[in-house]
């Protein structure tokens, strides 16, 4: 199953660079691969509707937008937005970040 096309906005981008280069400085080069390669993975998922997934209101605060979702890999929240032909990946935030102040940065973006 392909699933549908899927895109990082450019906040994911950066985040995902940012997060390779912490890993690959703080644990190593396989390291940093594997854990990139496990978000790119997950992002496949989503895609696929194969992701377990949260809503962003429910869970974190209900002033966030109803189609703002996320999904755990690692240590990091992937939030996204599933589309009717496309899912955007929004970004890659830490789980230890003051989550609803980083969602609602978030999700004023117009990426």
């Amino acid at each position: 199953m392909s699933g549908k096309p899927w895109r990082l906005t450019r906040a994911a981008e950066a985040s995902l660079v940012d997060i390779a280069l912490w890993t690959l400085e703080t644990f190593g080069p396989r390291q940093a691969e594997a854990y990139e390669a496990d978000l790119i993975e997950r992002c496949e998922a989503i895609a696929r509707n194969e992701a377990p997934w949260q809503s962003c209101a429910k869970v974190i605060d209900p002033r966030l937008p109803e189609d703002l979702r996320f999904t755990r890999c690692g240590e990091h929240l992937i939030v996204f937005v599933d589309e009717p032909d496309r899912v955007i990946i929004v970004d890659f935030l830490h789980g230890r970040r003051d989550l609803p102040a980083r969602l609602t940065e978030v999700a004023r973006r117009d990426d």
